[in-house]
């Protein structure tokens, strides 16, 4: 499976504040998004069915980091 690329344009304070959550967790700010990407995609799911396609939303997760 590819992995693509995504731009996003986002305000420098919602940036930082991801970043913050993200260093919280133990994760970069890339692993993050995905993790909240991934549990959208799993809320969307439980509410409306499964989406049709080739990856789980639990794939290519990172765990993270033990503190």
């Amino acid at each position: 499976m590819a992995t693509k690329s995504v731009s996003i344009r986002i305000e420098e304070a919602m940036l930082n504040k991801l970043a913050r959550v993200a260093d919280y967790e133990g994760r970069s700010l890339n692993s993050h998004i995905l993790v909240l990407v991934r549990k959208s995609i799993q809320q969307h799911e439980a509410e409306n069915g499964v989406i049709e396609g080739e990856i789980a939303p639990d794939t290519n997760v990172k765990p993270a980091r033990k503190t």
